[in-house]
């Protein structure tokens, strides 16, 4: 950022912002996956995990406002360039790329799976993008005395934020709105459901994501009876087995229900004034 305001580039500017934002969006990521360690709690029933989703949407709303300064500014300094210093711009955005392209490496080994990593990942792979806008920019400064290079860099590098925005919110949306996955096919779920055997119905069913990008599943399943509470109990084990290995479900609650069950015989012993009741009627 002191690089930018110093040598007057705006491209070097962008892209400090990108990266002051990373430094939010890192410690943020920092403390959701922290507070969605937590255990449930009383109030929290199902405990903290999207605390993620919300640092990652609150990353998408930061990246947003940035880039609407940006391309304010760009437009302006496209109708009034402003000369930079283009080797020292060069430096600088030889050594950001360096660092962005190291950090975007560790965090990628850590993004599949978990939409908050993967959202400080898309930070920092960006911001490596935008380093080589700002190389680009500063060489064309420098050879060829192309000042307006750092405008448009700067509005390549707002498109870049605005993109990644865009899918960082669409996401966490989704997942907020008890949305089904993207990579499940709830059609397909049910009908596989209603395919396994001693399988005769299957209704209410609801498939959703609990935190990052842990899916779950409810439903409702009519077994063929007549069965015993213990054969019902293990029928549903099997087709919660079938979800975790076809569909990679792992979160499933299954109602049991069938038109003729038969109860393990229970022996219930009637309490004082029921007795009573029964003797006088």
């Amino acid at each position: 950022m002191v690089g930018g305001v110093l040598f007057h580039s705006l491209a070097l500017v962008a892209d400090a912002f990108h990266l002051t934002s990373d430094v939010l969006a890192l410690g943020l990521a920092l403390g959701a996956l922290a507070l969605a360690q937590r255990p449930p709690t009383e109030r929290h029933t199902f405990g903290f995990e999207r605390a993620e989703v919300l640092a990652a949407q609150a990353n998408g709303v930061l990246l947003l406002v940035g880039a609407v300064g940006v391309v304010i500014e760009a437009i302006r300094r496209l109708g009034n360039p402003e000369k930079i210093d283009a080797a020292a711009v060069l430096v600088i955005g030889l050594a950001g790329l360096a660092v962005n392209v190291g950090s975007a490496a560790v965090l990628a080994r850590s993004a599949h799976g978990n939409l908050n990593i993967r959202a400080a990942f898309w930070h920092l792979a960006l911001d490596a993008l935008g380093s080589v806008a700002v190389i680009i920019a500063a060489i064309g400064a420098l050879v060829f005395g192309a000042e307006r290079l750092d405008a448009v860099a700067s509005l390549f590098i707002a498109v870049l934020i605005v993109l990644v925005a865009w899918r960082l919110l669409r996401d966490t949306t989704r997942v907020l709105l008890d949305a089904v996955p993207p990579d499940i096919d709830a059609a397909m779920v049910a009908a596989a459901l209603g395919a396994a055997d001693g399988v005769e119905a299957v209704h209410h069913l609801h498939v959703w994501t609990m935190g990052s990008e842990r899916p779950a599943l409810s439903a409702h399943v009519v077994l063929t009876g007549p069965l015993s509470l213990h054969d019902a109990q293990e029928r549903a084990t099997d087709l919660k087995a079938m979800l975790a290995t076809r569909f990679g479900i792992q979160h499933v609650t299954l109602e049991v229900e069938c038109h003729a069950c038969v109860e393990d015989e229970v022996h219930v012993v009637p309490s004082e004034p029921a007795r009573h009741a029964h003797h006088d009627h």
